[in-house]
């Protein structure tokens, strides 16, 4: 397979072997090629040279429709469903079932078809709920069900776990060693190693559009394959914590409720300490962040920096108390990817790059390429368009307009969502750093391995309760999963 771009080779002769009734994981950084070879899969980009052959027939299908029926079948890391629809009528869009002659919908086959699939992949909703009144992870298993209804051969998944708890992703993959079972392929996507270790069958690798080999999963390390993906090792995944005397505190919640999200909330955090959130997919952790921002109202409780007593009602609260919010999602509240780099960076801040009412533009490029410089954001320069960027690059401008504001306080909730391994390493680095120059961080992640490898002292909610405090040198997996899953450590 070869596709280029104007002025890219996206993909140069990249060969790529599924067997039925297999796993096989399809890794690279961002902008390896993965998402182009999906994207001509599918029917996306009907322009490109090489051959796809299904049971040794070769497909040249003209869009994702031909895909469709000719038994492929993708889940997309961005979630590509119809808010103000059904989960029915998003399930079963462009194939409704039919009565009379086709000339109705069949809206009670529809309904019971979908509460079937729903059954299947462990989901507890009503088939005519609206998808834009669902959470994340219930839109990505909404997602997975779409496909499942395809009975395709074969199924793409890309970063499937990525906004899924624990409990979801162990369901998740449970599904797919039922497809297995049914002599199905899985082309799996993802950024999470130790997901390729426990799944895969087989791996392949690319990397600046070239394939570095297909192996067996039994023929391979960790470092192997991080080496085989950036071309180079990496030494430490986690950069190690300075050792230095807890700084003061400079922000403290006591008892913070808000019905129906959490109750009962109370922790501090110093200077240069990262303060980890973990809990299960629903537990409360965004809820409180969000609160903690001004962006969802708080019922009671008191918020404190520097021990003196503030009122956030509002982001502009936030901002001005000295506290900025990387958000989970950078698609949706992160970012607007239809503006450029420059714009998006500054829009929180464009105080800071004006003179009276109007915008300085030297100011305003002096700010952000001096941003770019310090996060090392790889741009061809500050007026790109930030939807052009890799996953890694997109974090960092993230990143960087909560820095810009100069906060003492950084929020970061599920900070390296769907980005590579490599990126992931220099958000790591660029987190500690911050936190060795005094910042305090508060980081919510979904990824246990992350929240031990990067957090001085751990939080665990449950329900919207903290249920354990851990210090670094006492957290391990099992324990933050009790008290995650129980609340009793020893239960």
């Amino acid at each position: 397979m070869c596709k280029d771009f104007p002025g890219v080779r996206a993909l140069h002769d990249v060969n790529l072997n599924v067997r039925a009734g297999t796993v096989h994981a399809l890794i690279g950084e961002n902008g390896a090629g993965k998402s182009t070879l999906m994207k001509i899969l599918m029917g996306l980009i009907p322009d490109f040279q090489g051959s796809i052959l299904l049971k040794k027939q070769t497909l040249r299908h003209r869009g994702v429709r031909e895909a469709l029926g000719m038994g492929l079948a993708m889940i997309h890391q961005e979630l590509t469903y119809v808010p103000h629809l059904s989960i029915a009528q998003n399930i079963f869009l462009g194939k409704e079932p039919t009565r009379l002659a086709g000339v109705w919908i069949d809206r009670g086959a529809m309904i019971k078809q979908t509460q079937d699939l729903l059954n299947r992949v462990g989901l507890a909703l009503d088939p005519n709920a609206l998808m834009k009144d669902l959470g994340v992870a219930q839109q990505q298993m909404v997602e997975i069900a779409k496909a499942l209804s395809y009975g395709a051969e074969v199924i793409i998944m890309d970063e499937p776990t990525s906004a899924l708890s624990e409990r979801e992703t162990r369901r998740l993959f449970e599904l797919i060693h039922e497809v297995k079972a049914s002599h199905c392929a899985v082309i799996y996507i993802t950024h999470r190693l130790d997901e390729v270790f426990e799944l895969a069958d087989e791996v392949t690798v690319l990397r600046d559009g070239c394939s570095q080999g297909t192996h067996p999963m039994d023929d391979m390390s960790v470092d192997r394959l991080i080496t085989l993906m950036v071309g180079r090792e990496l030494a430490a995944v986690f950069p190690a914590p300075c050792a230095r005397p807890k700084g003061t505190e400079v922000l403290s919640v006591h008892r913070l409720c808000r019905a129906g999200a959490f109750q009962d909330i109370s922790f501090a955090v110093h200077r240069g300490e990262i303060l980890g959130l973990a809990g299960l997919m629903g537990a409360g952790r965004t809820e409180v962040m969000r609160s903690l921002f001004g962006l969802d109202p708080l019922d009671s409780g008191q918020v404190f920096v520097n021990r003196k007593p503030v009122g956030v009602h509002h982001p502009r609260d936030a901002i001005q108390h000295g506290l900025a919010l990387v958000s989970e999602d950078r698609q949706i509240t992160g970012l607007v990817p239809c503006l450029g780099l420059r714009q998006n960076m500054t829009l929180s801040h464009l105080a800071l790059c004006s003179k009276a009412m109007w915008i300085d533009p030297a100011r305003e490029r002096g700010l952000v390429q001096g941003m770019m410089a310090r996060l090392a954001i790889k741009a061809q320069d500050p007026a790109q368009r930030v939807h052009t960027l890799s996953g890694g690059n997109q974090q960092k401008v993230v990143l960087g307009k909560a820095l810009l504001g100069d906060p003492d306080i950084l929020i970061l909730d599920e900070p390296t969502r769907g980005i590579d391994v490599g990126a992931r390493v220099e958000i790591y680095r660029l987190i500690r750093a911050l936190a060795d120059q005094g910042m305090a961080i508060l980081m919510v992640s979904s990824d246990l391995t992350e929240i031990l490898g990067m957090s001085d002292r751990i939080l665990v909610l449950r329900e919207g309760r903290i249920t354990g405090s851990l210090d670094r040198n006492e957290a391990t997996p099992e324990t933050i999963m009790h008290y995650a899953l129980s609340g009793d450590p020893h239960e």
